[in-house]
């Protein structure tokens, strides 16, 4: 019988390529998205592969849509495998001059909605006794960078979500794990870079984080790439809690696990041009 995975956020990025990837290798293919046009394309390419697939356009933050989604997919496929929470909103700014209305929906987008997709499947998983949660996090999650304190605080607190309920739910059967991307070469950063007024104290060091931003961004992990490491930890017997796909994050992952604070900060101050 064909594995069934349901994909958040499926339309573009890595979360298509993961789904393209998995639909040669047969699995059942689920997900949705906001992008309708996007997900009307998917569905062309799912269907040229004989692909098996329930597409859905709807946003992370419907809960009653989420759990409609829910009932189709165990309705049509009786089952589901894998569920990859990949829908995710950056955000960019001194913290100082943050909107707080707008930090709110970010981590509305970025934390509940996660939470959501999770606690809608979570149940048919727990009564089979198996399933996968794999979750979309960032190296920001564990190394917080300048500029992105609201998104650096949405990636914190998913990695404490997950890594909480990872105790409940391993009684049942149910495998958890992490991805922990730095850069990778799409308009997700872009989507979010908004330099501050002129007169900011801080918009000179802000021109210079983006500029080394978009540098790092062009030589980046491009989306084919990362999927391929993504689908290589959803396909695992025993995938990690923490993976990642791309070099920069294994690097100032593994810096932050052994030195000393203020080396850290120098490091990180320099790589993205922005010392004093």
């Amino acid at each position: 019988m064909s594995k069934v995975i349901v994909i958040s956020g499926i339309a573009q990025g890595m979360g298509r390529e993961v789904s393209l990837m998995l639909a040669a290798k047969g699995y059942t293919i689920c997900g949705f998205d906001i992008e309708k046009k996007h997900l009307d394309s998917l569905s062309s390419e799912l269907t040229k592969l004989n692909a098996n697939f329930h597409l859905e356009t709807l946003s992370i933050t419907e809960s009653e849509k989420i759990l409609k989604f829910k009932d189709s997919v165990i309705k049509k496929f009786g089952t589901v495998d894998t569920v990859v929470s990949n829908v995710g909103i950056g955000f960019f700014g001194p913290f100082e001059e943050v909107d707080l209305n707008k930090a709110l929906q970010c981590f509305d987008i970025n934390v509940i909605g996660c939470a959501r997709l999770l606690q809608a499947f979570i149940p048919s998983m727990r009564k089979a006794n198996q399933g996968k949660l794999i979750v979309m996090s960032s190296l920001v999650g564990q190394v917080p960078f300048p500029f992105e304190s609201i998104y650096s605080a949405t990636k914190f607190a998913i990695e404490g979500m997950v890594s909480s309920l990872r105790y409940e739910v391993s009684p049942f059967g149910i495998q958890v794990a992490m991805i922990q991307p730095a850069q990778v070469s799409t308009n997700f950063a872009a989507k979010a870079q908004k330099l501050p007024e002129k007169d900011s104290p801080y918009f000179e060091r802000c021109v210079r984080f983006i500029d080394r931003d978009n540098d790092l961004i062009r030589s980046a992990t491009n989306p084919k790439q990362a999927a391929e490491r993504i689908v290589k930890v959803i396909v695992s017997n025993r995938p990690k809690l923490f993976n990642q796909v791309d070099f920069m994050s294994t690097f100032f992952l593994g810096l932050n696990r052994f030195l000393p604070q203020k080396l850290k900060d120098k490091i990180l101050l320099d790589h993205m041009n922005i010392n004093v």
